[in-house]
């Protein structure tokens, strides 16, 4: 085997890695030394993925996009897998308010209005300035926005073979934009909020204080004298849960294409996409399987050890906020750009009130929480989500990181009409206007959900 710089296959993973290394640790200092990003609240991580960023753009460096897409996919499943397992202390589990609906309901809600301004700001162009402009396109806003670059890409690609010349770049376009503004402007609404004492950055907590022997060493743990190192432990309990997602995920989808081809061709591509879903779901079983059989005396030990496993979801949440900032691509900013700042803007700004009216009532004991990692994850991808939400709640322990889990998982049932919306919408003017109404439609009903929910939650509590 060459083991030179000849193999890249060898030295590339290490070479991107070593990139990204380099990216926090220099950003760290920027944000230790320079008063600008000190006082900024620009997370470390969003930093690091700027600084990577502008050296590729201004071809100072070169960065592998396929390993940092990579990244960006395996980090979102890991993180929270490894967040899943954490034994739960301290945060009440909500019972009987029906959270997991009602987030998956404001997810839909925002995809909805985001929906509703996009294909009103392309037939208003199409009416007005811009008699070529193809009135559908707005519907590509809450892919690129909500669902991130993956579905803005496919979307978009669907869109141009259909006539939308340039589909794919402005899907791309508004991915990468929406991105940029949950880490600007979410971060900038944090830091006026940090001004005016509504919310405590992470930065202002006393670590020393946080950290104590009993956060490190739980009643019955495995002890420090144990052959296996505890990490490793930690380790092997979230890549066994990955690995049998994976194997799921695999069984799932190969039972589908053999028995039932039409189902397939419409979940396969859900299910590997939305994979993290399924590695949380597992990673809460197997903390349950393992909770009863120390009950029933069959295990006498705790092998999770919520504080390593803190710092693990920290670290691949970390590396996945640096590789997706990384990966966007300037070039696709270009072409279109009366409708791509026009729904790059006001998407921002109305999921933004409409976060801050919605959240207000489903995330009454942590609104501010609850609304900038649900602003984050319907601007940007999930990771956006999780860059805001570890500014104020770094060790996540209010339920806002599991909400964007439980709700996306219902947010797939609720969001298939708007799946079939989106394949009809192009198909003709009439067909664009008749969307437009359906979707306004869903809308409403959607929001008489969350606020019904809400009522019938607050009943029960």
């Amino acid at each position: 085997m060459d083991y030179s710089y000849n193999n890249a296959a060898l030295w590339n993973s290490i070479i991107q890695l070593g990139i990204i290394a380099l990216s926090l640790l220099v950003a760290n200092i920027l944000r230790r030394k320079v008063k600008f990003f000190r006082n900024s609240l620009l997370p470390t991580a969003a930093i690091a993925g700027f600084l990577i960023l502008i050296l590729r753009a201004a071809g100072i460096l070169k960065v592998d996009m396929e390993f940092m897409e990579l990244l960006i996919y395996h980090g979102i499943a890991l993180g929270f897998i490894a967040m899943a397992l954490r034994i739960p202390t301290g945060v009440k589990e909500e019972k009987g308010n029906l959270v997991g609906l009602k987030s998956g309901a404001v997810i839909i809600g925002s995809y909805l209005i985001q929906g509703i301004f996009g294909l009103a700001i392309s037939i208003g162009l199409a009416y007005t300035f811009m008699p070529d402009m193809f009135k559908a396109a707005g519907i590509i806003l809450p892919m690129a926005y909500g669902q991130g670059t993956g579905q803005a890409n496919n979307v978009g690609a669907t869109y141009e073979a259909a006539g939308f010349i340039g589909g794919r770049s402005f899907g791309l376009s508004l991915a990468a934009a929406g991105y940029l503004c949950a880490c600007i402007v979410g971060v900038v609404v944090l830091n006026i909020l940090d001004k005016q004492g509504k919310i405590k950055r992470a930065n202002q907590v006393d670590i020393a204080e946080a950290v104590t022997v009993e956060s490190f060493q739980d009643k019955n743990e495995i002890p420090f004298s144990e052959s296996l190192d505890r990490f490793t432990v930690q380790m092997g309990l979230v890549f066994m849960v990955y690995l049998a997602t994976y194997l799921c995920t695999w069984g799932i989808t190969w039972a589908l294409h053999a028995y039932l081809p039409a189902v397939d061709k419409l979940l396969s591509a859900l299910l590997w996409g939305f994979n993290f879903i399924g590695g949380t779901a597992l990673a809460i079983l197997t903390r349950v399987v393992v909770n009863k059989l120390t009950k029933v005396k069959i295990m006498t030990r705790q092998y999770q050890n919520n504080y390593l496993l803190s710092r693990m979801s920290g670290l691949f949440f970390d590396v996945m906020i640096v590789a997706g900032i990384a990966a966007i691509d300037i070039e696709d900013l270009s072409g279109l750009w009366v409708p791509f700042i026009l729904m790059a803007v006001v998407g921002g700004v109305i999921t933004w009130y409409y976060l801050k009216l919605v959240c207000r009532k489903v995330y009454k004991d942590y609104y501010y929480e609850g609304l900038f990692s649900m602003y984050g994850m319907m601007i940007g991808p999930i990771s956006s989500g999780i860059l805001l939400l570890r500014e104020i709640d770094p060790n996540f322990d209010t339920p806002a990181a599991n909400n964007l889990i439980s709700g996306s998982s219902y947010a797939i049932i609720l969001g298939a009409p708007l799946l079939v919306l989106i394949g009809m919408a192009y198909k003709s003017t009439l067909m664009t206007f008749i969307t437009l109404g359906l979707i306004v439609v869903y809308f409403l009903l959607i929001n008489l959900l969350i606020f019904k929910a809400h009522r019938r939650g607050s009943h029960n509590n």
